[in-house]
């Protein structure tokens, strides 16, 4: 056997494989003294490793959402027939990528949901804060499904039913472009309806902070009294360590009110511990009006937040968090 020091080529003076490697590079290319150059390389892919990772880990999301979309166009292919006869023919298909993203949520966050009780057993508005993504959305939809056997649609960006090849998953998890009626219609057949009133502007430009930014928003509102449902606040613990976005450069903000597209950089995919809490509803009252209902909403929120998540938000901390023990207290 030969060593990793020995000769890889025989002649007078004895070669390194190393050395060798690099000095039929370096006759190959005709770059003279390329060893600097390969140490440089070396020097420079070491440095940005680091960086390359926080910048690609989000990228697994998009590859879950997009192996989703592959999953359902296989179920589909394989249950056409049934389709013509059933109108659950998807239910299936929800239990499958159901089962994919708890898991994803289980392994990589150890996600916990708590406070299911405050969740009617009719229909009911669900407001919550808004992340850099929206997977802890995806998280709680899952474990929601898999343990209580309930489906809650959800009202989404218009940018969403633009992005290529999501229209049959949007379809199958009923997500909504937000119109009231819509909304309001489906809250009166018994649904549970998630919104986030701060949208794309809170999921990117909200930081560790935590800032609720939903501007004069009180449409949803106006659709939990007109189909006289209650309310149930939202929030997911660490959401904004898990992945985080250059929100914080003005330019991009300012590019962003002009063009509306979520164009800004995003980061992270840290295996950071996410709870998600849910709060005790706000009833319907007829006598309340949607800016009333709006400021006790976000208050409910912001309440929720205040007791759940330190501020400001760090991601060393959310990380450690996944080794204790016991979760703090609901």
């Amino acid at each position: 056997m030969i060593g990793g020091n020995e000769s890889c080529t025989a002649g007078p003076i004895p070669m390194s494989y190393l050395t060798c490697l690099t000095y039929i590079l370096g006759e190959w290319t005709g770059v003279e003294h390329i060893e600097d150059y390969l140490s440089y390389a070396v020097y420079l892919l070491w440095v940005l490793f680091p960086l390359a990772v926080v910048l690609l880990l989000p990228g697994v999301l998009v590859i879950l959402f997009y192996t989703s979309i592959l999953l359902l166009h296989i179920y589909k292919r394989k249950n056409e027939l049934k389709e013509a006869y059933s109108n659950d023919v998807w239910d299936g298909a929800r239990q499958m990528l159901a089962t994919l993203w708890d898991g994803h949520g289980r392994i990589w966050h150890g996600y916990e949901l708590h406070g299911t009780e405050n969740i009617p057993e009719g229909p009911g508005l669900i407001v919550f804060y808004h992340g850099a993504t929206p997977a802890d959305y995806v998280y709680f939809m899952a474990r929601l499904l898999i343990q209580w056997k309930r489906t809650c649609h959800v009202v989404a960006d218009h940018f969403v039913f633009r992005l290529p090849g999501f229209k049959i998953l949007l379809d199958v998890h009923g997500v909504m472009h937000g119109p009231r009626e819509e909304c309001v219609s489906a809250l009166k057949k018994g649904c549970l309806l998630a919104i986030a009133p701060g949208g794309v502007r809170e999921a990117l430009f909200s930081d560790e902070m935590y800032t609720i930014i939903w501007g004069d928003r009180k449409g949803f509102a106006q659709v939990a009294i007109d189909a006289k449902v209650p309310i149930i606040p939202m929030f997911t613990q660490n959401v904004r360590e898990g992945v985080r976005t250059l929100g914080g450069i003005k330019i991009l903000r300012s590019l962003y009110e002009r063009i509306r597209l979520p164009i800004v950089p995003v980061y992270g995919g840290f295996p950071v511990k996410l709870r998600t809490f849910i709060g005790e509803p706000i009833p319907y009252d007829p006598n309340v009006t949607a800016e009333e209902l709006t400021a006790k909403t976000k208050a409910a929120v912001q309440a929720l937040i205040e007791k759940h998540q330190k501020i400001p938000g760090n991601i060393f901390r959310a990380l450690m968090e996944r080794f204790q023990t016991q979760k703090k207290d609901d």
